[in-house]
């Protein structure tokens, strides 16, 4: 009984050093870290996405104005405008379109300007992202290994539990449990001298009596705890 009290022990600490793995925690403060990277990743996507159309729709309107004060300035240029007024009014169309451009290439480098600064924004986020991304595989592998390990212990302490408990009366094997299950995980525990080392406290006389008396298969209870009792080479009875 001892032996499978032992076994169970082990299981249930393996069973926590699954669960507790620091790989575990690890990846759970990645994920969140790397959840608000993703996040503004996104963010910066659409920001450049959104800049990139901007620039464009700035180099065509700039391209547009310089298109028609080239074909004014054509106009001009050919002679075949030979009314004052007329060439008055183009030439000041022409000053205008200058004027427009200018204007249009100031707001076509602010956006260019705005572009360049939210693309090494996508960049950084991108390279965090890779590094979060080759962080996590680190981890999920460490984590892996780790696993393996205890599962494989996990088989050969199941394994050696079946042989031993193959040896105990099922009703015990039943009382027992139950008996896990109320007191932490302990449900047999060792007599040693008059103490039971499941609560660690001592027995009454009248219970080392009648232990004393009773048979070298008889199942001992611990009347504090409730807890088998097995007999040793250290107990007093």
């Amino acid at each position: 009984m001892l032996d499978l009290q032992d076994l169970d022990l082990q299981l249930d600490q393996v069973a926590h050093k699954r669960k507790s793995l620091p790989e575990h925690a690890a990846l759970a403060e990645l994920a969140t870290e790397k959840s608000v990277v993703d996040r503004e990743l996104v963010t910066a996507d659409t920001e450049v996405s959104d800049l990139q159309r901007e620039q464009k729709k700035a180099d065509s309107d700039v391209d547009q104005v310089r298109q028609r004060k080239a074909r004014n300035q054509q106009r001009l240029d050919s002679g075949q405008i030979t009314s004052p007024r007329d060439l008055e009014n183009l030439q000041h169309e022409i000053g205008s379109l200058d004027r427009r451009i200018s204007d249009l290439e100031d707001a076509e480098l602010e956006v260019m300007e705005r572009l360049e600064a939210a693309e090494a924004t996508q960049a950084d986020l991108r390279t965090r992202a890779d590094a979060f991304a080759g962080r996590q595989a680190e981890l999920e592998g460490t984590r892996d290994a780790a696993l393996k390990e205890l599962d494989e212990q996990r088989a050969s302490l199941g394994d050696q539990r079946a042989t031993v408990a193959a040896e105990i009366p099922e009703d015990l094997i039943a009382m027992y449990q139950r008996l896990r299950e109320r007191n932490g995980g302990i449900g047999a525990a060792p007599l040693v001298g008059k103490r039971c080392m499941g609560c660690r406290m001592e027995l009454a006389p009248s219970d080392l009596t009648r232990f004393k008396a009773a048979a070298p298969d008889a199942v001992l209870r611990c009347e504090e705890c409730g807890r088998i009792l097995v007999r040793t080479a250290e107990s007093s009875v």
